[in-house]
């Protein structure tokens, strides 16, 4: 069937004209529903006394003989009368559009909807006021709304209303929220009595009258760096403890995630893929809720010491955990501190405070790594000095050099192992026990003292330095494997650091001399002399053999000097799940967040009553312009055209076609030009 020309040609029109009156009687209308006031039959916005009064006067309509109305319109009369004579229902419902009991009026209304009205259970609604003070629950005014956010911590706010259920059900859960967040986020709370800071944290139709989206208890947040009231959040989620903990902690404070692991990836996906030098922290849970934020601060926070992982605890699998790293029951807390350390465990649950003692306690490895940023600290820099002070002219640090790998492991399990010895001899020394003490009491001594420390060096990454220090026999433990060469070979050496008391004072003294100065900027302090073991992997024959080098390092007269030592490599801080959060954040600066924060919706064009109108003006003008078109092309009428002997422009002369061997025809045009010559017949 051929569409008709006339429709073909006028379908925009027709679209946009059936578009704007199926707007105007269909949608519109159900997004303007009768209000509460029409039931009552009274103005918007009618005083109280306007609500009784008609309340009074159509209830005697329904009591007389002659009521024909049905149980359902007397329910919403009732209705709206219980909840336009509450101050507080009806303050909430004139300013924000909010029914908060919407629920019960279904309910009542299938409930009678088949019975007599006299049978209604009166009232319809139950008074459900939150009694609270300012100061349990931290509610702010405009005027204290600038010094919350002036604070150093996130502000967390709650938009209630004392004459809300939800509200009411909400508080419980918001006091558990206020108990997680402590230490990390600020809360408050905004009573809609408040009326111009409610309606500024309310989101605004096209008639620009306030409304929450997702009615209230609503949440809104400010970021610690936000110093402007309008860079605030909105919560879009559900109002639950975990969900809105989690929100504040991941997008507002910007806090790292703690991952979950099971029996099977925490091996190769955790430990194996964390950083050598970290001590490894696993969380045991029973109820598989996200990590508290106390504790993902705590990841941020010693995350250049240690790693952080959740695993979540089965009773089918507790004997694999009891035999691997000796856990009993969740929750629990575990500190792996190097190979061959054994698992420190600790049962039940933690405050922040607490866990904090522990994190600091445990933060280190037994046997840490010579880094770039712990060198000074731990006395292996000859540009630093001793553990045990300024004042300690000769001190030691005993190193195992290696490539990451099994090898190297087992290297750093015996040099732990001989570092438990020597602690232990030192403490029998201090009981009075001197057995095993004799034969290494000068290293026991001197670890006591902090003139001792046992460490181990990533000798791929640290390539320079290593070989430094092994001089030239150093292939299977200094730099990266290379073709054919995956034998690793880890090292054990010993450094003997003595700083010199009148290379010192002469220091002192040319510290104006500019020349001295920077010839001497690269050179360290403290003379270096490096000793490398070649005895047996024993945990007693290295300590024997660290306490001759340090019985003769103390007693014997060798000369002092210094020479240029190669830096240690600064490392690059594995942060890659606190991707994102160094962003954080001002606010509603990114595209996302700003639309997320205005509530854009499809659904609020439904509301606004100038598109029916707009659709039907577009429809009239469009119909208006192809009417024009076509009676313009109707009128035109074909006209003579001029003259184009001096208009036109001169053709291009054809080439002749005897050039390729074909006669012309025998009646070639004449040329425009050509004129014809009389002749007489005298010529003849």
């Amino acid at each position: 069937m051929a569409i008709p020309e006339e429709l073909r040609r006028y379908w925009l029109p027709i679209l946009l004209a059936a578009a704007g009156f199926l707007f105007q009687l269909l949608v519109l209308p159900k997004s303007f529903p009768p209000s509460h006031y029409d039931a009552l039959g009274i103005p918007t916005f009618a005083p109280v006394e306007k609500v009784v009064e008609a309340y009074e006067l159509l209830s005697r309509e329904w009591l007389a003989e002659t009521n024909d109305r049905s149980t359902v319109d007397i329910i919403k009369i009732r209705y709206a009368y219980e909840l336009l004579t509450n101050p507080v229902w009806k303050r909430d419902y004139d300013l924000f559009g909010l029914d908060h009991h919407t629920d019960i009026f279904e309910r009542v209304k299938e409930q009678y909807q088949k019975e007599h009205f006299l049978k209604i259970d009166l009232p319809l609604l139950k008074d459900s006021l939150i009694h609270s003070t300012g100061h349990a629950f931290n509610v702010i005014t405009r005027d204290s709304l600038m010094s919350a956010i002036a604070e150093d911590y996130p502000l967390l706010i709650q938009v209630y209303s004392k004459g809300s259920p939800r509200c009411a059900q909400f508080f419980e859960y918001w006091k558990q929220i206020d108990t997680r967040l402590d230490g990390v986020a600020n809360t408050a709370m905004v009573e809609l009595g408040d009326v111009q800071l409610a309606g500024y944290f309310a989101e605004k139709r096209f008639s620009q009258q306030p409304f929450f989206r997702n009615g209230i208890p609503a949440l809104v947040a400010y970021p610690a760096n936000c110093r402007s009231p309008s860079c605030y959040m909105r919560y879009p989620g559900e109002l639950t403890v975990d969900s809105v903990v989690n929100w504040v902690a991941s997008s507002i404070v910007g806090l790292p995630r703690i991952l979950y692991y099971s029996k099977e990836t925490l091996g190769p996906q955790f430990i194996g893929k964390s950083s050598h030098h970290k001590v490894k922290a696993i969380f045991f849970s029973s109820t598989g809720e996200r990590a508290a934020p106390f504790l993902r601060q705590a990841a941020q926070e010693y995350s250049s010491y240690a790693s952080f992982a959740f695993v979540l605890w089965k009773e089918e699998e507790s004997q694999i955990w009891w035999n691997s790293l000796g856990v009993e029951s969740a929750p629990a807390l575990v500190f792996l501190k190097g190979p061959g350390a054994k698992p420190v465990v600790y049962h039940g649950t933690f405050s922040k405070s607490e866990f904090t003692e522990i994190m600091e306690e445990h933060k280190h490895q037994e046997l840490q790594q010579l880094r770039s940023d712990t060198s000074l600290d731990l006395g292996c820099d000859a540009r630093g000095h001793s553990r045990a002070g300024k004042e300690i002219m000769i001190w030691y640090c005993v190193i195992a050099a290696g490539r990451p790998g099994v090898e190297l492991s087992k290297k750093r399990q015996i040099l732990r192992k001989a570092q438990d010895q020597l602690l232990s001899a030192a403490g029998e020394s201090a009981t009075g026990n001197l057995e095993n003490l004799v034969e290494v009491a000068s290293a026991a001594t001197a670890l006591k003292n902090d003139r001792l420390t046992f460490v181990w060096l990533d000798g791929e990454l640290q390539k320079k330095i290593c070989a430094f220090y092994l001089a030239t026999d150093y292939h299977g433990a200094c730099g990266p494997r290379g073709f054919e060469d995956d034998n690793d070979k880890p090292e054990v050496f010993i450094v003997r650091f003595q700083r010199n008391a009148t290379y010192e004072a002469l220091k002192a003294d040319k510290k104006n001399n500019l020349i001295e100065t920077l010839q001497g900027q690269d050179t360290p302090d403290a003379s270096q002399l490096v000793a490398r073991y070649n005895g047996p992997d024993g945990i007693l024959e290295i300590n024997k053999w660290v306490s001759q080098i340090i019985k003769d390092g103390d007693t014997r007269e060798i000369p002092y000097f210094t020479s240029k030592v190669p830096d240690l490599v600064p490392e690059e801080t594995n942060k890659e799940w606190l991707s994102g959060t160094k962003g954080i954040r001002s606010a509603g600066k990114s595209l996302k967040e700003r639309v997320q924060n205005s509530g854009f919706s499809f659904r609020d064009y439904l509301t606004d009553p100038r598109i029916g109108p707009a659709l039907l003006m577009l429809a009239c003008i469009s119909w208006g312009t192809i009417w024009f078109k076509n009676i313009q092309s109707a009128q035109k009428t074909p006209k003579d055209e001029a003259p184009k002997d001096k208009t036109d422009k001169r053709r291009r002369p054809k080439l002749s076609t005897t050039l390729f061997g074909q006669p012309e025809s025998s009646a070639d045009p004449e040329p425009r030009d050509a004129r014809q010559w009389e002749m007489d017949s005298d010529s003849d």
